[in-house]
């Protein structure tokens, strides 16, 4: 077995870990980030309360809405990525090497290499997951109306909610696959594309200071005669590499999550985006620059609990196979 296979198929189970720990965040996260109604605003909620009001006036379920997709798109989106995050990784060494041969570096793969190794994985990944985004973010922000909101929405003097409809029964995957083709057709599953594309560098940030960290760690261990790393070594290594990628690309995050969520065709025109150009006008014109960071204490939360939970099961997972594959060779 390659270590590209191990390293994606340790991915995919270790974001699926992290997932499931912390989803209910995610889902918070994600109606944060589109929520466009004025009166809510008003209320900043904090995540706690948020969570709170979800569970009172929609149920448990709500917080878990489009799970199924999502550990399919985390599952996907882990194992594609680490794949070929490693194919590439291989590549990039290889032609470090080449190089240290014609007496040109040391023969080890740079910080920019790295980060362009990660950057070209984040774009295969994106390309090929992006229509399992969508249907993800449309049934996170789904809401299901209280009484209340169905009788004022059906007053004139009332403001349409951006993101609040009654609830078809049922809503679940196949529903949002429909929903999105009569909408937009084929093209409406890549709504967001452009801004996930840019957030590559968010992954590509996180693992270039991931592995920069990492390589440090081990050097001076090695210097010790030693080139192990704890779990809990990794888990900190990856939650402060996750930590100032996503404070750096959050803005890109909140414009994809308002692209793919369920959009408005009548009413007030600020909350109609026709594209990745036309939503960052909008928002810069009537929220400002808060408007690129709502939720964003959420997601620092979240982001960082799973990716230090994903580096170090991804890391354990990598550590048990080679170990049972060099045990089942040696025997």
């Amino acid at each position: 077995m390659s270590d590209a296979l191990i390293n994606g198929l340790a991915g995919a189970g270790g974001g699926i870990i992290a997932q499931l720990l912390t989803y209910p965040l995610q889902t918070v996260n994600t109606r944060q980030q589109t929520e466009r109604d004025l009166k809510r605003e008003k209320r900043k909620l904090g995540t706690i309360e948020h969570m709170c009001q979800v569970v009172k006036q929609e149920g448990w379920e709500r917080l878990y809405g489009g799970l199924a997709p999502s550990l399919a798109g985390t599952a996907a989106s882990q194992g594609v990525y680490y794949y070929f995050y490693q194919v590439f990784r291989n590549q990039a060494e290889a032609t470090a090497l080449a190089r240290k041969k014609k007496g040109l570096g040391d023969g080890s793969v740079g910080m920019f290499a790295s980060l362009l190794v990660a950057a070209f994985a984040g774009s295969v990944n994106v390309l090929m997951t992006n229509p399992i985004w969508v249907i993800v973010t449309r049934m996170q922000t789904h809401r299901k109306m209280t009484k209340d909101q169905t009788a004022a929405s059906v007053s004139p003097s009332s403001d349409a909610e951006a993101l609040v409809t009654v609830e078809p029964r049922p809503y679940g995957t196949f529903n949002t696959i429909q929903e999105v083709y009569d909408e937009a057709g084929v093209t409406g599953f890549w709504k967001g594309v452009i801004p996930t594309l840019i957030m590559v560098s968010n992954p590509a940030m996180q693992f270039m200071l991931y592995e920069t960290m990492l390589t440090k760690l081990k050097k001076k261990r090695a210097l010790k005669g030693s080139n192990s790393v704890t779990a809990l070594e990794t888990f900190l290594l990856g939650a402060v590499a996750k930590l100032g990628a996503t404070v750096t690309t959050y803005p890109l995050l909140v414009v994809k999550s308002r692209l793919q969520a369920k959009q408005v065709t009548t009413g007030d025109k600020r909350h109609q985006y026709k594209g990745t150009l036309d939503a960052i006008l909008k928002m810069i014109q009537y929220e400002g620059l808060y408007g690129f960071y709502k939720g964003m204490s959420t997601k620092i939360v979240q982001s960082v609990l799973a990716a230090a939970v994903l580096f170090m099961i991804k890391e354990e997972l990598v550590k048990g196979a080679k170990l049972l594959l060099s045990n089942a060779t040696s025997s």
